[in-house]
């Protein structure tokens, strides 16, 4: 047997980046246009940081994805499908986005710095989790410690979905120092 040849792949800058996961999010949600549609939107929903009607946004995008993809697949049962989406389609906006983000206390699911604000997200299946536990986690481990210094403003939202309903069936968020 030959000697295993790995290589390691980098963006040559945020606009390569971009536009492949672009492509990425056009692949997983079935529909070229429908991407570009939602990209255009999140961008302006972030802008204002308007995260009531970013739940409807990923609620629309989430009931956009072909029934036969998700039901002939069994990724769709895992909590890494939904997040792979829903990061696709942040990355295509070429955010700042931070995953798996390590602090002295566990792992941000995604973090995501843009406009003067901090997003910090976390994902779970309720079937594998009772609801309600996503925004809990990310209060209970002080996930928002790591970036009070910036003093910027820091949502924390935890989003969870049901393989039952492939859709989001939880969304809930606090930001610092208000209670939504």
């Amino acid at each position: 047997m030959g000697a295993l040849t790995e290589y390691t792949l980098k963006y040559p800058n945020l606009e390569v980046q971009a536009s492949l996961n672009g492509v990425l999010l056009e692949m997983l949600m079935g529909n070229p246009s429908l991407p570009h549609q939602y990209t255009g939107q999140l961008y302006r929903l972030l802008s204002k940081a308007d995260i009531a009607k970013l739940e409807t946004l990923l609620h629309s995008l989430f009931a956009s994805i072909p029934y036969d993809w998700q039901r002939n697949n069994a990724i769709a049962q895992y909590e890494g499908y939904y997040a792979s989406v829903f990061y696709s389609y942040f990355a295509a906006l070429g955010l700042d986005i931070r995953l798996e983000d390590i602090t002295n206390k566990g792992r941000i699911d995604m973090a995501v710095l843009f406009n003067q604000q901090v997003y910090l997200f976390e994902f779970k299946v309720v079937e594998a989790t009772p609801q309600g536990k996503a925004l809990q986690q990310l209060q209970d481990r002080g996930y928002a410690e790591k970036y009070r210094s910036r003093g910027e403003s820091i949502h924390l939202i935890g989003i969870e979905f049901s393989r039952e309903q492939r859709n989001v069936v939880g969304f809930e968020w606090v930001t610092l120092g208000e209670e939504n």
